[in-house]
Parts: structure tokens; C-alpha cells; sequence
């Protein structure tokens, strides 16, 4: 088993989410093991570059959310079935990650070099299409057919929402609904999945489990919005990958949006100049956007989320 480049506790403590992790770190433990041994699975010409992507993620948010909506329950010997779960989720959030670094020409993710910038743009379509597809075997292997079909109906809802990032971006567009439309198909599509199939694979009824994925939604809306600040304010020697792509790329992200809503026309206008016909913020948007008002107004709809997630499970 390769080990990873740095123990995924202290990435955790470094974030403060020490307490969040503890819980669970041996569900998380047996999820790494489970995922390395699924690289004997694959072709041998794809090993390498999936032991790569693996060896270099993340925090594992989305397989914890699974282990905390299927928390004691009442199943018995559900433990398997959750760590496949989590492995099925973070399987496709790899490969949506591999996509996104693609898409955003991104050199650096988890303080390491993208798959795309090592291996390439073409052969990273692929590692992610190997991810997707690992993901979907995994899926139809329950005995039940709900795993696959909302992990396939969540991994096209995803790809939905990047489909329309792309081809919005340079255009001018300053609806939030459809800021938070995007967010909702590309990022908390998967952390409600993970909520709702965690607890229903765990043996609770149908409106616990639609409880924890109403749970699951609000905290990847909450998270998106973070990611977005992030991009603007954060240190990439702190975050540990490229940032900055969203003005580059000319996304529409909530601080972009507030602060067009509150300039001037003539002033907003200043910061889209044409060019070939589409438009984008400039570079020299970016030490207006980083104001505290705007990173307040946007952190204040972040904590609104996550107190609309915290209302679900009291409903139950």
C-alpha cells in the first residue's frame, strides 16, 4: 500500500476539524485500505496513475459523511457495506476533481502536482473516466439496485453542473440563482448522496434518510461557498492548490456577485471590458473582491446553510 504524502490526521487537526475526524478515523482507515486494495482491480497500464490520484487526496469529506449518517445503525453488519459506499462516493469525486484540474488548467491540488499537469490533459480524461467507471462496478455490486442508481443520477447531475459552468463562463451573468443552481448539481449533489444512501444503507427509515440528505445538501452548498472565498483569500502555500482560477476563467462566483450587485453600473461595467467578443472579470477585480464586506455578506450565507442543515436533522 503506498502511503500517502502527509497523515491525513494532521491535514485534518491543521483545518481544526480534529473533533469531526477522531470519530471516524477508523472507518476512514479501512476505506484507505479498501480503495488501495481496488487498484489490483484495474488494468495494469492504469494502476500507476489511479495509485497517483489516491496517494494525493483529500480530506475525505464526503465517505464521512457517509459513516456519520449510517452512525449505529440499526443494519446489522453494515460496516462493509459503508466503507464501500464512502469508496464508491470518493471514487467519483476523484474523478470529477481529476476533470475540474483539466478544465481549470490547474497545476497543483493537495500540495502535488494535478494528474493532468503530471501525466498530461489526455491521459488525465481518462484516469477519471477509469474512476467513474470503478465507481459504477462498485455501485452495482449491492444487492440493491438504489446505490447505482443514485450514484449514477448524482455523477450526471455533476457533470450538469460543470456543463453549464463552462459554457457560462466570460458571460455576463449576475443572477445568484443561477450561482446557486450550479453549486447545488456540481458540489452538493454529492455530499446529499452520501447523507441519504449512508443512512438508508445503514438500515434507517425513508425520512431519516431524507433528513440526513437534506443535511447532506446544505453543507455542500456551505462548503461550495467556502471553496469560492477560498480561491479569492486564501495563501496557496496554506490550501495546497492553484487558486485564483475562478476570476481567470471568469466564473461568477457569490463575492463576484456581490460586488457587482453593489458597484455603480458605470464601475461594474469597468471591470467586464470585452474581449473577441466574451467578457470575464479582470485580474485587476481581485483586490476590490477581497473587501470585508463582501467576504462577510458571503460567509453569512455560508453559516445560513449550514444552520438550514443542523434544522433538517432536528425535524427528526
Amino acid at each position: 500500500m503506498t502511503p500517502r504524502s502527509q497523515s491525513e490526521a494532521d491535514k485534518v487537526a491543521a483545518a481544526g476539524f480534529a473533533e469531526v475526524y477522531a470519530p471516524v478515523k477508523p472507518y476512514l482507515d479501512d476505506l484507505d485500505v479498501f480503495l488501495q486494495s481496488q487498484v489490483t482491480q484495474l488494468e495494469p497500464e492504469v494502476q500507476e496513475h489511479v495509485r497517483y490520484v489516491f496517494g494525493h487526496s483529500g480530506k475525505r469529506l464526503r465517505p464521512m459523511l457517509v459513516a456519520y449518517s449510517g452512525w449505529q445503525g440499526p443494519a446489522e453488519s453494515c460496516a462493509q457495506d459503508l466503507v464501500t459506499l464512502g469508496s464508491v462516493i470518493e471514487l467519483v469525486h476523484l474523478a470529477t476533481l481529476v476533470h475540474d484540474d483539466i478544465l481549470d488548467e490547474a497545476d497543483t491540488r493537495h500540495r502535488q502536482e494535478t494528474a493532468a499537469k503530471k501525466y498530461g490533459p489526455a491521459a488525465a480524461v481518462l484516469i477519471g473516466d477509469v474512476l467513474f467507471s470503478h465507481a459504477l462496478k462498485l455501485a452495482a455490486e449491492f444487492d440493491t439496485n438504489e446505490v447505482c442508481r443514485s450514484v449514477a443520477q448524482a455523477t450526471s447531475r455533476v457533470c450538469a453542473g460543470e456543463i453549464a459552468q463552462t459554457y457560462q463562463r466570460g458571460e455576463v451573468n449576475y443572477s445568484r440563482e443561477f450561482y446557486f443552481r450550479v453549486i447545488q448539481l456540481k458540489t452538493a449533489e454529492l455530499f446529499e448522496v452520501s447523507c441519504r444512501l449512508g443512512a438508508k444503507i445503514a438500515g434507517y427509515g425513508a425520512e431519516f434518510s431524507e433528513a440526513a440528505g437534506l443535511f447532506g445538501r446544505h453543507v455542500g452548498i456551505a462548503y461550495q461557498i467556502f471553496d469560492d472565498l477560498v480561491d479569492l483569500y486564501a495563501d496557496e502555500s496554506m490550501i495546497g492548490k492553484t487558486l485564483g482560477t475562478d476570476l481567470d476563467k471568469g466564473k461568477f462566483t457569490l463575492p463576484l456577485l456581490l460586488l457587482l450587485e453593489k458597484l455603480p453600473e458605470d464601475e461594474r461595467d469597468s471591470l467586464m471590458p470585452l474581449s473577441s467578443g466574451s467578457t470575464k472579470p479582470t485580474a485587476t477585480a481581485a483586490p476590490v473582491v477581497v473587501g470585508i464586506m463582501l467576504m462577510a455578506a458571503a460567509r453569512a450565507r455560508r453559516k445560513s446553510e449550514c444552520g438550514a442543515s443542523w434544522r433538517h436533522w432536528s425535524d427528526v
